[in-house]
């Protein structure tokens, strides 16, 4: 049988509805800003981590608030040339989930995107790292926060620094300080991408 527009399964979301679930998303339990850095070096680079941002904006309790620029970077750790280089970006959220929920989800969008996990500081799909949650520090070897090397890497810093000054990495420091003392060098913003908040 052919579906038609009396068929509720294909009807638009009201707009009235929409606003309820953004209204109870802000009043949900006290939602947690969470930092996270995306980066892909295999494959359509672009779509692929405007596909994670999307990802993560359809999970319940979370709400993509900003989107950093593009940078193309040198894959980390490896020998110049050895792979393809990376599209970097970071992410500002609200979300009500705990930490380990939110790494869990973070995984199933790497999974999605076929990401493998052969090889430390292999070429990769997707990559999408907890950077900050909260002010929480912790030393989880499950999930350490905040993320134990986004300190020292400009590929976080700099995106982070465009979205959000004025920021501090917990128990740290502040972003830009961070940035100034690791440098630019082999980072690189790429002016002609754009990468879209999710509507």
């Amino acid at each position: 049988m052919n579906k038609t527009h009396s068929d509720p399964t294909v009807q638009p979301v009201p707009a009235s509805v929409t606003e309820q679930v953004d209204a109870a998303d802000i009043t949900l339990s006290n939602p947690k800003r969470a930092v996270l850095s995306l980066g892909s070096n295999l494959g359509n680079r672009l779509e692929t981590l405007q596909g994670a941002i999307d990802a993560l904006e359809d999970t319940p309790g979370v709400r993509v608030k900003a989107v950093s620029p593009v940078y193309e970077t040198e894959p980390w750790g490896v020998d110049p040339g050895s792979q393809p280089s990376y599209f970097n970006a970071v992410v500002l959220l609200k979300t009500t989930l705990p930490p380990a929920s939110l790494l869990e989800r973070a995984h199933a969008v790497e999974e999605a995107f076929h990401r493998v996990r052969d090889e430390r500081w292999g070429a990769r799909t997707i990559d999408v790292d907890i950077v900050a949650y909260a002010d929480v520090v912790s030393d989880d070897p499950a999930l350490t926060l905040p993320h134990p090397r986004a300190h020292e890497r400009a590929f976080v810093l700099a995106p982070w620094h465009d979205v959000e000054p004025a920021a501090q990495l917990p128990g740290v420091g502040a972003v830009a300080e961070l940035l100034g003392g690791v440098g630019r060098e082999g980072v690189l913003p790429r002016a002609d991408l754009e990468l879209r908040l999710p509507e």
